[in-house]
C-alpha cells in the first residue's frame, strides 16, 4: 500500500463497513505494510487478533490458473454460517452458485489490485436475513504478488 493512499484508502474501505473489530484489524494491517509494499503472513500474529479471532478467513491465492482455497475458517464464522468443513476446499468448488461466482470476483478483485476490499452484505444465515461487514487484506510474501487474502467477516446480531 503506497504511503500516499493511507488515509484515503483507509477513508473509502472503512466507509462501507461500520464494525469496529474491523476497522481495527484494517489498521492492524495497515501498521505493517511498508515501504509500500504488502505485509506477508509472517507479519500476521494470530495471539495479536484474538479480537477478531474467530471471525477471520484466510484465503491461499493460487496462480496459472488464478483460484482460491480456504487455508483457515474461524469458528465463529463456521457456527454461524453453518459451513464447516471448508479448509483446503477451493473457493469455486462452492455449492451455492451465487455465493461462488461473487467470492471468487472479490478474491480475484484483491489478488489482482494488491488493494483492501470491503463490503456490507445480507445473507440467509439461521433461516433470517442478517448483516454482516467483510473486509478482505491482501498478504504477500515478497511484498507485492498477493498469494494470501486475509478475511474479517463481521456477523451483526439479529
Amino acid at each position: 500500500m503506497p504511503a500516499e493512499e493511507g488515509d484515503g484508502l483507509r477513508a473509502d474501505i472503512l466507509g462501507r463497513i461500520g464494525s469496529p473489530p474491523l476497522h481495527r484489524l484494517y489498521d492492524y494491517w495497515a501498521a505493517r505494510c511498508r515501504a509500500g509494499r504488502l505485509p506477508g503472513r509472517r507479519d500476521i500474529d494470530p495471539l495479536e487478533l484474538g479480537f477478531v479471532l474467530g471471525s477471520l478467513l484466510l484465503v491461499d491465492v493460487l496462480r496459472d490458473p488464478l483460484r482460491f482455497r480456504y487455508r483457515l475458517t474461524g469458528t465463529h464464522i463456521e457456527d454461524v454460517m453453518r459451513i464447516h468443513g471448508r479448509t483446503g476446499t477451493m473457493v469455486d468448488e462452492h455449492p451455492d452458485p451465487t455465493f461462488r461466482k461473487a467470492a471468487v470476483a472479490r478474491y480475484a478483485e484483491v489478488a489482482q489490485s494488491g488493494r483492501p476490499v470491503s463490503a456490507r452484505r445480507d445473507a440467509l444465515i439461521d433461516d433470517r436475513i442478517r448483516s454482516y461487514d467483510l473486509l478482505m487484506l491482501p498478504l504477500a510474501a515478497d511484498g507485492i504478488t498477493v498469494d494470501m487474502v486475509l478475511v474479517g467477516m463481521w456477523i451483526h446480531a439479529p
